[in-house]
């Protein structure tokens, strides 16, 4: 159902730890689940601390792109931060998706920093049974 398109995904992770937050143009990558649940096919991206107006999710044919921003949290002018560890900045995910999967009635939840995508299995990929009939008669060959 899912192609993988990051192979280095485990070098991109340590990269972004020593270079810095993603940009537009150097996202980071987002870690995620996928499973199959009955007639559905899920997805489900880690991003706490990501405001709901930050996630853009776009659909080009089988081409699935997740991208969300992360924006540092405003503070008051009097304080001073001693730690800062976690990431801010931009996050993508691109994904092919099977044939199988109908792009047309795509989900998508948010919900306690978990963002959530239902694809439905598209009929035509559902297995069926199919019935045999019986001839309409008997045939003779003659020669």
């Amino acid at each position: 159902m899912l192609m993988r398109t990051a192979p280095f995904r485990e070098l991109d992770r340590l990269t972004q730890q020593l270079l810095g937050p993603g940009t537009w143009s150097r996202p980071s990558a987002m870690p995620m689940d996928a499973y199959r649940e009955d007639d559905e096919y899920v997805m489900a991206f880690d991003l706490p601390g990501v405001t709901e107006d930050a996630i853009d999710i776009d659909v080009e044919r089988n081409m699935l792109t997740v991208k969300a921003e992360r924006r540092p949290v405003m503070k008051a002018d009097d304080v001073q931060t001693e730690l800062s560890e976690r990431p801010l900045g931009v996050f993508s995910r691109r994904l092919v998706l099977a044939d199988s999967l109908d792009t047309e009635h795509i989900k998508a939840d948010y919900d306690a920093g978990v963002l959530t995508l239902r694809i439905p299995i598209a009929e035509r990929a559902k297995p069926r049974k199919i019935s045999v009939g019986v001839g309409s008669g008997r045939k003779e060959i003659s020669g």
